[in-house]
């Protein structure tokens, strides 16, 4: 079983999300929420649109949208992969989000396993990625991208595949104030 960045994140939320979905395979109903159904549609969108001048500001030179990549461990669909100027590569991703002065982790999350899979994919380098906001008149966003982003998400992984192979019952989150609006909440032993 390959794993989605949406495992990576779920994973480093709380590490059970992994074991209620996937090994003991309860949903979590996501297709339900609004800005999630939103937000495949403005990805639908921003694909057909040309943002030629995002791309020139970034440095980029070459493009290819929607780009479904896969490795032994991680796969998925990246909106854009930007070859630049300097022969390196970057992933860019449209959010359905208004940008508030900050960059939320799961963004960041989402960018670095897209650089992990451009690399394996494409054999450049990827050291920044870059965000673009549609609910604020498309504010594009630069995130530099280390090879300890890389190399956590790695590790996150194959912590993944060991849970589910196992059937292992993780530790749950220390952060306890996530377990107030969990899915998994009535089920979990905290």
């Amino acid at each position: 079983m390959t794993l989605t960045p949406s495992h990576i994140i779920e994973y480093l939320y709380c590490p059970r999300f992994t074991y209620f979905e996937y090994v003991l395979a309860i949903p979590q109903y996501e297709e339900r929420k609004y800005k999630v159904m939103r937000g495949r549609e403005v990805h639908t969108e921003k694909l057909e649109q040309n943002k030629a001048y995002l791309r020139r500001r970034i440095g980029a030179v070459e493009r290819y949208n929607d780009q479904y990549l896969t490795n032994d461990l991680l796969r998925g669909k990246i909106d854009e992969v930007l070859k630049l100027e300097d022969g390196s590569m970057a992933p860019l991703d449209y959010k359905f989000a208004m940008y508030e002065d900050k960059v939320y982790e799961t963004y960041k999350t989402q960018l670095f396993c897209y650089a992990w899979l451009i690399e394996a994919c494409f054999g450049c380098e990827v050291n920044k990625g870059y965000l673009v906001y549609t609910r604020s008149n498309n504010k594009l966003i630069e995130v530099p991208i280390l090879p300890s982003d890389k190399q956590l998400v790695k590790e996150c992984a194959r912590e993944i595949q060991d849970i589910i192979s196992r059937n292992f019952f993780p530790k749950a989150t220390k952060y306890k104030l996530r377990c107030v609006d969990c899915t998994y909440r009535n089920i979990c032993i905290k």
